[in-house]
């Protein structure tokens, strides 16, 4: 069993890509000593739109591949040993994002299905749903979405800033920690999403609750009408 966050940034800003790409061996440093601190096993890279290779164990932390992928519809994971190196924002369906994925020998996971994202009414063959660390008091809807589509929950923090990591993560039924294994562990369902709720977490919750519900980022369910379902507040 490992405890592995599937969802994290090595970098905070974005649109500055030779900036960026200075910045990205400082920052995955960063998400490895962190993860360290909170106990856990492995942490994902999952950049939008672009997969670079980082040393494979950084500060006793396994750094294994993946890329955050802006389809046609929202954002979609792909965790495993061969994600693509570069994908264009915005052009690629959903479907065709989990073909490639399992063409490649990967998992697609759903990601924050309800901030900016119709991509969990699309009929494709994903691996799993992610209960996003910024947005865990969704969990509710997304617990009702993966009931329906048949699918596991994954977690993970999609932290942008190191203190972020870890506040969701997966639990990894896994014999080895690799990147194949964990992918087969994900599609396999041999997974499950865990939430920290320590404070500084519940601040940070709150903060992006202002933030995406401000620029009006959330598509709640049908089913969530007023005192009907609706999730609890962040803690």
């Amino acid at each position: 069993m490992y405890d592995i966050d599937l969802h994290a940034h090595t970098r905070f800003f974005h649109g500055r890509r030779r900036l960026g790409d200075a910045y990205d061996p400082l920052g995955v440093r960063l998400l490895a000593r962190v993860a360290r601190a909170r106990g856990l096993d492995a942490v994902v890279t999952t950049n939008h739109d672009y997969y670079r290779a980082f040393d494979p164990e950084i500060a006793g932390v396994a750094v294994l591949p993946g890329i955050e992928v802006s389809t046609t519809m929202g954002h979609v994971l792909v965790v495993g040993p061969d994600p693509p190196r570069e994908t264009e924002p915005g052009t690629l369906e959903p479907a065709a994002v989990v073909e490639m994925a399992h063409a490649r020998g990967c998992a697609a996971i759903i990601a924050h299905p309800y901030r900016n994202s119709t991509v969990q009414e699309v009929d494709a063959g994903f691996d799993a749903i992610e209960v996003n660390g910024k947005h865990p008091r969704t969990r509710e809807w997304v617990e009702r979405l993966a009931e329906e589509r048949g699918l596991p929950m994954t977690g993970g923090s999609d932290a942008h800033y190191p203190v972020e990591v870890g506040r969701a993560h997966t639990r990894v039924d896994s014999a080895d920690l690799t990147p194949g294994s964990v992918a087969r562990a994900i599609r396999t369902g041999s997974v499950e999403p865990r939430v920290d709720d320590w404070l500084p977490y519940r601040l940070i919750g709150r903060f992006y609750r202002y933030v995406h519900e401000g620029n009006a980022q959330f598509d709640a369910p049908d089913w969530a009408t007023p005192g009907v379902g609706a999730p609890p507040e962040d803690d």
